[in-house]
């Protein structure tokens, strides 16, 4: 078999495979009932993230954000506070 031919059968190969798996993923979310895309639902109320921070023997720090859900509120907080109305 020529160089050539060994490298098409193989790039046929890694392609199938890649197929395959893009395949078994979607089969997987529709599955476990996870929705397309990222983020969360828009609605009312506060999406709560916690952060921890640990820099080894000093110590670290750990912070709580809260997320507006609503998406007008969460807009406003990219409007700088110095513009004109």
């Amino acid at each position: 078999m020529s160089g050539a031919a060994i490298i098409t059968v193989l790039s046929g190969l890694v392609l199938l495979l890649a197929v395959l798996r893009a395949a078994q993923v979607l089969r997987q979310e529709r599955a476990s009932g996870r929705r397309a895309g990222r983020g969360t639902e828009p609605g009312s109320g506060d999406s709560i993230i916690e952060s921890h921070y640990s820099s080894g023997v000093s110590g670290g720090q750990s912070m709580t954000y809260r997320i507006s859900r609503d998406p007008q509120t969460y807009a406003k907080l990219f409007i700088p506070k110095d513009r004109k109305k």
